[in-house]
């Protein structure tokens, strides 16, 4: 767990570095495995269990493995030492297991001294540069570094060049149901439908509806007003304009209920400056967490 002092002092190194620092190594072993710092023993290295990246496609794993069969380990992991002659994984976490599928007996590796959060950092921009990377294990990864290392959204989009929106979209999505969370991994629904999701009152049916009948992401937000509006989301009806709520408080909702890590709800009538906050606790762990928040002041 890193320290108070690495909780204060930013995103690392700064992510620009730590990049840096990955290319490098990368550039360095490109003539192969003489690249790396030495040759480990497999039984030796162990995964990061803070890992964003859940899956790994079992195809894409085979295809690596019999190349690796083939060719060896070419390009070096990266790991950091976490005990006498232990060591664990950095980045390369695919290669450390298609080389088991390969019966590899050693790996070659580069060592690299990386702080908790350093290493989750290098963890979330080698699964960020894969195009595989499904928006749960993405949004995972933003919000481990928001709770366990106290980044904010916007000091995390300044370093990771995303825009702000981008993040605040992801981390919506972690609101959602376990049911819809699995569908989205699976890509049964894309991003658009899910965030269509959130403000639905019950989104796991409508999410199966929305799997069952391949609707797309604007029948998908008809739905969801529908729901709201009180009519059966199977049958067409016609939503009032009234009961539509603004783009700029749909925004703010969700901002604040990423901000919160619960669903927030904002109700007003136009032209009025007043209104209300509705503040969604799924349990009382969460209840405590919002009186922790609104008393900390």
């Amino acid at each position: 767990m890193a320290s108070g002092v690495d909780r204060k002092r930013g995103l690392g190194r700064g992510l620009s570095a730590l990049m840096s620092d990955v290319a490098e190594t990368e550039r360095a072993a490109g003539a192969g495995p003489a690249g790396a710092d030495q040759m480990v023993p497999i039984e030796q290295i162990s995964p990061n269990p803070d890992q964003p990246r859940k899956r790994f496609a079992e195809g894409d794993l085979d295809d690596l493995a019999a190349s690796i069969r083939e060719k060896g380990v070419i390009q070096p992991l990266i790991v950091r030492a976490v005990g006498e002659a232990q060591y664990e994984i950095v980045a390369g976490e695919r290669r450390w297991r298609a080389a088991q599928m390969a019966k590899q007996h050693e790996l070659p590796v580069v060592v690299r001294d990386f702080t908790d959060v350093e290493v989750l950092e290098v963890a979330i921009i080698e699964n960020i540069q894969r195009a595989d990377l499904n928006p749960v294990e993405e949004a995972v990864g933003y919000r481990q570094l928001m709770d366990r290392f106290g980044h904010t959204q916007e000091k995390m989009a300044e370093a990771l060049g995303k825009s702000r929106s981008h993040i605040a979209n992801l981390l919506r999505l972690l609101n959602l149901p376990e049911g819809v969370l699995e569908m989205l991994r699976r890509g049964d629904l894309s991003s658009g439908h899910a965030r269509a999701l959130i403000t639905a009152d019950d989104p796991l049916s409508l999410a199966g509806m929305i799997v069952d009948k391949g609707l797309s992401v604007r029948a998908t937000e008809v739905l969801v007003k529908k729901q709201a509006a009180g009519g059966d989301p199977a049958r067409p009806k016609p939503v009032s304009s009234e009961e539509t709520k603004d783009a700029d408080t749909k925004a703010l909702e969700g901002d604040l209920s990423a901000a919160l890590g619960m669903k927030v709800v904002l109700t007003h009538k136009p032209g009025d400056d007043g209104g209300q906050m509705t503040l969604h606790y799924k349990s009382l762990d969460d209840l405590d967490e919002l009186c922790r928040i609104l008393g900390s002041g």
